[in-house]
């Protein structure tokens, strides 16, 4: 244990439970992306009073962007006193709406019980605050540090990141020579290190038909039963054959440790949302379904592409005046840091010295920002750790454990300073 250290993040509790009660206070809901540049500015404040150079960077032209909805990211950066590695720390600032639930107002930033309620609490402006603690303690602890430490709060992380760190990817923000390591401070557990994510395939499948009316239906073509012909397959065929399918990543929980299949949404018909009026008395000649398609890294993405057109094209084959068009939304391979990682490694040493045990190495049922900074900026030595139960993002009475947020910046600069240090 690097008493130091603990001691530097111990005395900064107030300033960190402070810090997560302010950002919680920014509604920044997505969609359509409420208070991203306030937020944004707040932070640039913040870390510009601890000696960070900021930017905040809009990203232009992202899906969502506008002038009333502007994708404000802030990327700041603090030099060390000689050239080094730069460790970065990456936290989203997006969260999904409150919904329903809530026995505190979700956007006050409650503290009761050793616990900070709010939406967002624990995903995941608990970790973007312990993170901001964690360096700010290690910056004071060890001023003459070699290389550099940036923090950068970036948006739409929960519709995809195409805003946030996409944008930012392919700008160059996360590639060598600029950042070596980075850290995302998801919600994992504050003993546990997330080493990578299942693969995602969102399409949308269209079932066509022809109007008729709805008194004579046998004069048109419903794209409805056609679509209840895909479904029914669906449930016959591909559920069994994902569901035999499994893993050997350390997906949690457990039974995300096989291929899975969502049916996000279905839409049909000419009127879908006729209150207080009536329905039209149409036959449908189109009907939508969304699919969220999670795959493991033992399958290829042509692969699960095939599994569903294959039967898209036999029901094509067998159906009577069937036919669909398919459009793919979103696609993201598996990945998986390998463990002897210098990120890992450190978290690893941290957590053996904060919790004096083994940290526990997990795969995530769900895809977050790591995917971008793989793909786009091909840095590798990226994973997720930071205080939380995920269990609790995007529920009612959402909270994040003050406790956990205090050995979780500790972890986080203990990693600092293995990073930094004794590179």
């Amino acid at each position: 244990m690097n008493e130091s250290l603990a001691r530097a993040v111990s005395e900064r509790v107030d300033e960190l439970v402070a810090l997560t009660v302010d950002l919680i206070r920014f509604p920044t809901v997505n969609p359509p992306g409420e208070a991203y540049t306030p937020c944004a500015e707040h932070l640039a404040c913040i870390l510009a009073a601890r000696g960070f150079e900021t930017r905040l960077i809009r990203g232009e032209g992202a899906p969502g962007d506008s002038d009333r909805y502007p994708r404000t990211n802030v990327v700041a950066r603090r030099e060390g006193r000689a050239p080094g590695p730069t460790v970065h720390f990456n936290s989203h600032i997006d969260v999904v709406e409150a919904g329903e639930g809530w026995s505190v107002d979700p956007f006050t930033g409650v503290v009761r019980n050793g616990k900070v309620f709010g939406r967002g609490a624990c995903d995941m402006k608990g970790g973007l605050a312990a993170s901001i603690i964690a360096a700010d303690a290690f910056m004071a602890v060890y001023p003459d540090f070699h290389g550099a430490i940036e923090i950068s709060g970036t948006v739409d992380e929960e519709s995809g990141g195409f805003g946030g760190v996409a944008y930012l990817a392919r700008s160059g923000f996360f590639s060598k020579p600029r950042v070596d390591h980075v850290i995302i401070p998801e919600p994992l557990n504050k003993d546990r290190i997330c080493l990578g994510h299942r693969g995602v395939w969102w399409a949308e499948i269209e079932t066509h038909g022809a109007i008729a009316h709805g008194s004579m239906p046998f004069l048109g073509d419903s794209a409805i039963r056609h679509m209840a012909a895909v479904l029914s397959a669906f449930e016959a065929e591909l559920y069994p054959a994902l569901d035999a399918k499994r893993t050997d990543m350390p997906v949690v929980p457990e039974g995300a440790r096989r291929s899975t299949l969502n049916i996000n949404s279905i839409h049909g018909g000419q009127t879908e949302d006729f209150f207080p009026g009536l329905p039209s008395p149409n036959v449908a000649d189109s009907c939508r379904i969304v699919i969220d398609r999670r795959f493991l890294i033992e399958e290829s993405l042509e692969e699960v592409k095939d599994e569903v057109i294959a039967i898209l094209e036999r029901l094509k084959r067998e159906r009577p005046r069937f036919d669909y068009s398919i459009r793919d939304l979103m696609e993201v391979l598996p990945t998986m840091t390998a463990r002897d990682a210098a990120v890992p490694r450190a978290l690893a040493k941290a957590v053996r010295a904060v919790f004096g045990r083994e940290p526990d190495y997990v795969i995530s049922p769900g895809t977050y920002d790591q995917k971008h900074i793989a793909r786009l900026g091909h840095l590798h030595d990226c994973v997720a750790y930071g205080p939380g139960i995920l269990d609790l993002a995007h529920r009612p009475d959402e909270w994040v454990g003050i406790e956990d947020m205090v050995q979780s910046a500790t972890v986080m600069a203990m990693a600092l300073d293995t990073l930094l240090r004794k590179a």
